[in-house]
């Protein structure tokens, strides 16, 4: 009744909650006007309407009614006050009309009390076996609980249920009576534990939940930050044209600067000609690069990606279509860099990274590399033709990336097509690379198996059981060293008083290469052969410093940093040494001979004749592995190709297939 009222009948504004009686269905349409100020003219004046409108309806004479009305209503609307209160009432506002309706108390209730309908959409079912009352119950501590009990007996309601209680096994034994109470107290028991178990069950659905939008907003992420990554490296190659503009400015200024009339005291064209051959030779002259020359030079990332150091382990980047064989060796200079990769189809291709394409082709060998580094821009590539080549990728001419000839008319250019897509070459690239050979190194007589530069010093191992230093300041050779002279020497002598370091009398495996790996360091020198040895030694003295016996196939990979080297062999194991003692400090097997082996601050990454990547964790002794074998069962049909070679700089491992295909992989 008082809602009613209070709906119906309110005073005016709402300044009173009492009740007032039920104004009948006529007054209800006018109850609001009749609460603004200057009311009563409107309502005579709305009384006078209805009044007309009666006498027109229901009188017979309908002309002298209606023509008596139309006077009334003009004398009323001409009169000031009625015309106040029409304007009054046009300029109240709806809240205004709402609080002379409603009362105050009631208008606060319902904005207290109001629930926006996504809030009640997402109300949950009432499926709670369990009352509020007893998971406050369950959360108190079973010693705490038994506490309050015992203590509650002091309480004039706890006596009256124990004298309950009692009344009702007064009949029965102590014993009985105690038994009860041991049952009562194991099902309370048992109660509380069910709770406390559905309460434990409803936290790890509750912490699932957030995970599961946690992961939602971390790929949200992850997608801002691909995108930032993008937007960066668009501005640096921006900021690269917009330099290479600047220099085409400049010049041209120059130029016209030279062609600007001179002095009478300048010397002539003609004096220059005369001249020129004092000062420069012809040869020399040629090898200056004219204004139309020009090389667009690639600038270093001035900020580094750090995309893939937050995807998931063992997530993939990206796969590229690098060549038609087997890829023979690959190397990069960074994550999201430059990648340089050969195979045995006879070709050396460099690629972007960051764009996962094909930026240029590194033509001048002969014959297969076996064998490759990248070092910032300079790049080192040994080949089956025994000779060593340097490059420099930053005297490299790149053009526009839509600069591809069109595949429709290069097939009506040379009228041949390739039946099968898989079969034709990748498409080519659209970078100039003839000016990036350096020097070219020719003293090996069979082919280059392996090599590493570190500054100024190369040192390279190949088949005619030979290591040579290289001097890469005056491009020649300073010193060979015979690997089989150093064995020879070495068992001969055997110096060693505990036999550490003996003689093997293991074969060497004629189908490997003879030097499988090698690392230089200043003067240190690590070489690993096919006989299974690793030899340590010194450049200043061309001697073995120390052979570290373990392996029993061919070294095929080694790398070592301050205290630890780390070698892999075709016999299907990776072993790690202390460089301090010369003794083994961890080794491990996989199934098949290792081909490729690296590692970096955390993780060692093995190629080991399988469709995946083997990893080992340093820091928690955990293996796993990586690649396009994983996860796939035995009943898949897919054929993959086994990994041949892997390189892992900063978490990003970047491998090398059978099938050419090379996969970026974040671990």
């Amino acid at each position: 009744m008082a809602s009613s009222a209070t709906r119906n009948g309110s005073p005016a504004r709402g300044r009173s909650t009492s009740p007032r009686p039920i104004s009948p269905p006529d007054e209800e349409e006018t109850s609001f006007v009749g609460n603004l100020p200057d009311s009563r003219h409107l309502q005579a004046f709305g009384r006078k309407v209805t009044a007309t409108a009666g006498s027109l309806i229901g009188a017979e004479g309908v002309s002298h009614h209606y023509q008596t009305a139309l006077g009334e209503i003009h004398r009323e609307l001409g009169r000031p006050i009625l015309q106040r209160s029409v304007f009054s009432f046009a300029q109240t506002t709806p809240r205004e009309i709402v609080r002379s309706r409603i009362s105050v108390p009631e208008i606060q209730h319902r904005a207290l009390a109001y629930l926006p309908d996504d809030l009640l959409s997402n109300i949950p079912e009432d499926t709670n076996a369990y009352s509020l009352f007893q998971g406050f119950q369950a959360s108190i501590p079973e010693e705490q609980s038994q506490g309050r009990k015992h203590g509650r007996h002091n309480s004039r309601g706890q006596r009256l249920i124990g004298e309950a209680a009692e009344d009702e096994d007064s009949n029965m034994p102590p014993s009985m009576a105690s038994l009860k109470n041991q049952k009562h107290s194991l099902a309370h028991r048992l109660e509380m534990m069910s709770v406390r178990k559905h309460m434990c069950a409803a936290e790890i659905h509750e912490i699932d939940t957030k995970i599961a939008n946690l992961n939602t907003m971390r790929r949200v992420v992850l997608d801002r930050l691909a995108m930032m990554e993008h937007e960066e490296a668009d501005l640096e190659h921006d900021l690269l044209e917009m330099d290479n503009r600047i220099e085409d400015l400049q010049e041209e200024l120059d130029d016209e600067a030279a062609l600007a009339p001179k002095s009478p005291d300048t010397p002539t064209t003609a004096d220059n000609e005369e001249t020129g051959a004092d000062f420069m030779s012809e040869s020399i002259y040629q090898k200056i690069l004219s204004p139309k020359s020009k090389r667009r030079r690639p600038m270093r990332r001035m900020s580094m990606p750090i995309l893939h150091e937050h995807l998931q382990p063992g997530s993939k980047i990206r796969e590229l279509p690098a060549h038609n064989d087997t890829i023979t060796a690959l190397d990069f200079d960074a994550p999201w860099g430059t990648l340089v990769t050969s195979a045995l189809d006879d070709t050396v291709r460099v690629w972007d990274l960051n764009a996962g394409r094909c930026i240029g082709l590194l033509e001048g060998h002969l014959s297969s590399v076996r064998c490759l580094q990248v070092e910032e821009n300079i790049v080192a590539t040994g080949s089956m033709d025994a000779s060593i080549r340097l490059w420099d990728l930053s005297k490299a001419e790149y053009a526009p990336q839509d600069n591809h000839i069109n595949k429709d008319d290069e097939e009506e250019e040379d009228g041949l097509t390739f039946g099968n897509s898989e079969d034709a070459p990748p498409p080519p690239p659209p970078t100039i690379m003839q000016d990036c050979p350096l020097f070219s190194l020719e003293s090996h007589v069979d082919e280059v198996t392996a090599l590493h530069f570190r500054g100024d010093t190369l040192v390279s191992g190949s088949a005619d059981k030979t290591l040579r230093q290289w001097d890469l300041v005056k491009g020649r050779c300073v010193q060979t060293l015979d690997v089989l002279w150093a064995a020879a020497q070495a068992n001969a002598t055997l110096t060693t008083n505990d036999g550490q370091w003996r003689k093997t009398g293991r074969a060497t495996d004629t189908t490997a290469d003879f030097v499988g790996a090698v690392q230089v360091f200043d003067a240190a020198l690590a070489c690993g052969t096919a006989d299974g040895m690793v030899r340590l030694w010194d450049l200043r003295s061309g001697q073995v410093h120390r052979s570290l016996v373990g392996h029993t196939g061919p070294v095929t990979s080694l790398q070592f940093d301050d205290v630890h080297l780390v070698t892999g062999s075709a016999d299907r194991s990776i072993r790690i040494w202390d460089l301090r003692t010369g003794s083994i400090y961890e080794a491990y097997a996989y199934d098949h001979p290792v081909t490729s082996m690296m590692f970096d601050a955390r993780r060692i990454v093995t190629a080991a004749g399988e469709d995946v990547v083997k990893i080992y964790d340093k820091t928690d002794g955990r293996h796993w592995s990586c690649g396009p074998g994983v996860g796939v069962d035995d009943s898949d049909t897919t054929v993959l190709s086994t990994i041949e070679h892997v390189r892992i700089k900063e978490g990003y491992m970047v491998e090398g297939r059978k099938n050419g295909m090379v996969g970026v992989w974040s671990c």
